[in-house]
């Protein structure tokens, strides 16, 4: 005798809607939507009475984390040992009721595209690559055919940081000796190719791009001369900060240094990358939280998923006792239909459990940002919610949320923590949010070392390494002290 768990396909379609992000789940609700006839989707300002059972809760409400509402909601997929997904949705499933299905979302506080602040073109335009940004100037510019050809081949060896990747003497055998090309020819189309915009692009190293952008500069700006000499003569010893080196070279006060080094930190070393090759991707949040009269309530986003219902005309032509094999389809279909919306509102429902347990836990976060926030992991949440670890991986993966401060992937708010010196613990996510405020406020001509900043983190109690110090630092893309000193 023994025990076991079958995977019905019911559910396993419900564990795999579970785990889709909403686009995938959008294409799946279009694939059904165009598989199954007795599938439809309820347009905006319909109006329809429902008697059936689930219409009742069809319509989700804002959920305040004061008062979750999750404790009398449907079964979801861990709650699989009593068998009441069997009870709630049997294998024949009734065919002489209302079939009007839906289950709906509560509103949505994103912005329509009627609102003044909606840029359609931000949100249609195609990315335009450095290359094609170059031949466009290229084709305005008169010159002769060889010169052309001779542009097209630099243009396609320019990289997407906006540097040539091959001398010139390497460009030169790669043309066909019977065209008689020879290096000063190259080197003129260059010079051409490097009056292009972006300001710098073409440069075969760091000295000569910031030396391009420094000439097409007004003469009349400030330290334009000592500028240029700097990134021509002394490029290594400023990447080094040798700063005493320089004024003694330069014979230039500190101040005066000072100056003409933010005029070269005005510039932009890599110049290709001001010219966006990708197409922009946005992320559609699943989940909105608000606070509205000093309380957090969290809704899920209409506009993410689609309200679906069972086809009432469709569902009208079944027949019990007919076992034609068109009444088979249509009977098979309406019971395919029925478990894709029960499983779509079983996804949703704990959704809305797992997101409102977040914000009750994290509500220091929407307060007062990443300092106050606490540690959680996934054995917390699903303790909270009577649910598994792994289905709580699955619904906080690429799932997003959108918050007063921003749209976070709920894993956003899932941290280790570190002990503290009153037996309390520190988020790893708060502790780096620190790191961060330390580094922006300290005295740049001295900056502060790993090893300061752990000291620091240890009078606040937070009892921190200083190899972690240094690995948050790194995955927060702080650069060392070493290479954060400034000249005052």
């Amino acid at each position: 005798m023994g025990q076991q768990l079958t995977m019905t396909p019911q559910l396993q379609q419900a564990i795999r809607l579970l785990q889709l992000s909403t686009l995938d789940l959008q294409q799946e609700i279009q694939e059904a939507l165009e598989s199954n006839p007795m599938l439809e989707r309820q347009e905006e300002g319909d109006d329809f009475d429902n008697s059936d059972p689930m219409a009742d809760n069809a319509e989700q409400k804002p959920t305040e984390i004061q008062e979750p509402s999750y404790q009398e909601t449907a079964p979801t997929v861990d709650n699989l040992e009593d068998g009441e997904w069997n009870e709630r949705i049997p294998n024949e499933l009734p065919v002489d009721t209302a079939w009007e299905d839906v289950y709906q979302t509560s509103a949505s506080s994103l912005p329509s595209s009627d609102d003044d602040e909606w840029d359609f073109t931000t949100r249609t335009s195609a990315g335009e690559s450095l290359q094609s940004h170059l031949l466009w100037q290229l084709n305005l510019a008169p010159m002769s055919d060889t010169d052309r050809l001779i542009a097209v081949t630099l243009i396609d060896c320019i990289n997407n940081q906006g540097y040539l990747d091959e001398t010139l003497e390497e460009i030169l055998e790669a043309f066909d000796p019977e065209l008689d090309i020879e290096l000063d020819e190259i080197e003129a189309v260059l010079h051409r190719i490097q009056q292009f915009e972006p300001a710098g692009i073409g440069a075969r190293n760091l000295g000569e791009c910031l030396l391009l952008q420094l000439r097409q500069l007004p003469a009349k700006t400030p330290w334009l001369a000592e500028a240029k000499r700097l990134v021509s003569d002394y490029i290594d010893l400023l990447g080094g900060r040798d700063y005493s080196q320089l004024m003694r070279r330069m014979k230039l006060k500190e101040d005066e240094l000072r100056q003409v080094i933010e005029l070269v930190q005005s510039l932009n070393p890599r110049p290709g990358s001001q010219i966006e090759s990708t197409e922009a991707e946005y992320v559609v949040p699943d989940v909105i939280v608000r606070k509205d009269n000093e309380r957090w309530l969290v809704e899920l986003n209409q506009e993410s998923v689609p309200r679906l219902r069972v086809n009432a005309q469709y569902a009208g032509f079944v027949r019990r006792a007919d076992t034609s094999a068109d009444n088979t389809f249509m009977r098979n279909q309406l019971q395919e239909a029925r478990w894709f919306i029960k499983s779509l509102q079983s996804r949703n429902e704990t959704l809305m459990k797992v997101a409102t347990q977040i914000v009750e836990h994290q509500r220091g976060f929407l307060e007062y940002g990443d300092e106050a926030m606490k540690p959680l992991v996934l054995h917390d949440i699903a303790e909270a919610v009577g649910m598994h670890e792994s289905t709580i991986s699955r619904v906080t993966t690429q799932k997003f949320m959108h918050t007063p401060r921003g749209i976070y992937e709920l894993k956003y708010f899932f941290s280790s923590h570190v002990s503290t010196s009153e037996g309390g613990e520190c988020s790893s996510t708060a502790i780096r949010a620190i790191i961060k405020k330390l580094v922006a406020a300290e005295n740049q001509k001295k900056p502060l070392s790993d090893s300061k900043i752990a000291g620091l983190l240890e009078a606040q109690g937070i009892q921190v390494a200083r190899r972690t110090v240094a690995k948050y630092r790194e995955s927060l893309g702080i650069a060392p002290s070493s290479e954060r000193k400034r000249l005052m």
